[in-house]
């Protein structure tokens, strides 16, 4: 079976390839040097719909579907990692579950705005006790009358301080455990929320992440995203697209990688193949063989159709790859790799938080295997 994309599929993975190649690409320096928030070139996609691609007319999206959605984040990612994680986290696991999950009030009021790019969206669930194991957060949340007050903090947010939304995960009921949590929309200019200073990290340069603190914050009780205790459900339902967008991103960054090799390694007319052309092949075929399970986890997700195991998978392998051809990108380059100059060496920078973030490998071999054993 061969992966083909429509017509409408096409034209937009042209047009963003086009957008990347041409505005994206000039705004790589800025972001490696100064680690800034690249907001006007966040405006230029949102002008063109791509905040809101796989978001219906009617809440002000661009009505595409999700494949398209991800042929968006895998483009994106070929010259920013930064902008494709910019792009996942605020449509896969906050605009999206609450088109999902929210009532239409929430929706007109929040997903409209999302989708245009208005606001970008951050979803707030790790706490610096509570990272793979989901349900043992603390952050809490108490019903004030018509209001809740949150009480708590949150650790490596993407799109802190530029958002204008965060989708966030706080305890109602501590003796239900994963049970007693709920879900909650809080505006980025509510009081009582305060943003730590951006992490300085090693790769993604350009992408925020911070520390969130709630200090009784309050918000009123319609902005509770279903109903308590909920909350798990909601995330849990909601990664398995971030997953699948994470595993795009982690492809483009290898496709990057890989044409790097290919210009590089080219084989000259009449001269025998060398061990270093034998490693460019197999990794081209770990590539292509993380291609197909992006796009098969994607078509799952877009018809519907359970996809845990399959957005596990292709998040596992698409990222590990994206280390190996980074890697190998690095070292067969030699000294040329190492500078700050070449590419090789963002986007092996980049390459490595993909394996941790959007639940590390080692939780999605677990998934994985917890589902074979069913």
């Amino acid at each position: 079976m061969e992966l083909r994309f429509t017509k409408e599929q096409q034209e937009l993975q042209h047009a963003i390839r086009q957008f990347a190649a041409a505005e994206i690409a000039s705004a790589v320096p800025m972001m490696e040097s100064e680690e800034r928030f690249p907001v006007d070139l966040i405006r230029r996609m949102a002008e063109r719909q791509w905040m809101g691609i796989p978001i219906p007319k009617l809440w002000g999206g661009a009505g595409k579907d999700f494949i398209s959605y991800i042929i968006a984040i895998n483009e994106v990612s070929k010259v920013s990692a930064a902008v494709g994680v910019i792009l996942s986290v605020h449509s896969s696991v906050c605009t999206l579950p609450i088109l999902n999950y929210g009532s239409d009030q929430q929706r007109q009021q929040f997903v409209r705005k999302l989708a245009s790019g208005e606001w970008i969206g951050a979803f707030a669930l790790t706490e610096p006790h509570a990272g793979s194991d989901a349900a043992a957060i603390r952050t809490s949340a108490a019903r004030k009358g018509e209001d809740y007050e949150l009480n708590g903090s949150k650790l490596f947010i993407t799109n802190a301080g530029a958002a204008g939304v965060y989708l966030l995960f706080a305890v109602t009921d501590a003796a239900k455990r994963a049970g007693g949590i709920s879900a909650f929309i809080v505006p980025g200019d509510t009081e009582g929320l305060h943003i730590g200073k951006p992490e300085r990290k090693m790769g993604l340069h350009g992408s925020n992440t911070c520390e969130l603190h709630f200090e009784q914050l309050r918000i009123p009780a319609e902005y509770r995203l279903g109903r308590e205790g909920e909350g798990f459900a909601i995330a849990k339902g909601s990664l398995d697209g971030g997953r699948i967008g994470i595993a795009a991103q982690a492809l483009g960054i290898a496709e990057a990688a890989m044409l790097l090799l290919r210009k590089r390694l080219q084989l000259p007319k009449g001269k025998l193949l060398t061990h270093r052309h034998a490693e460019l092949a197999e990794l081209m075929a770990r590539t292509e063989a993380a291609r197909l399970l992006v796009y098969r986890a994607a078509s799952l997700r877009q018809d519907g159709r359970p996809c845990t195991k399959e957005a596990s998978m292709a998040k596992m392998f698409a990222s590990d790859t994206a280390v190996a051809v980074t890697g190998a990108a690095v070292r067969l380059l030699g000294a040329e790799g190492l500078s700050r100059d070449h590419p090789a060496e963002r986007l092996f920078r980049d390459a490595k938080v993909t394996q941790i973030y959007e639940g590390t490998n080692e939780i999605h071999r677990i998934v994985i295997s917890g589902r074979l054993m069913k």
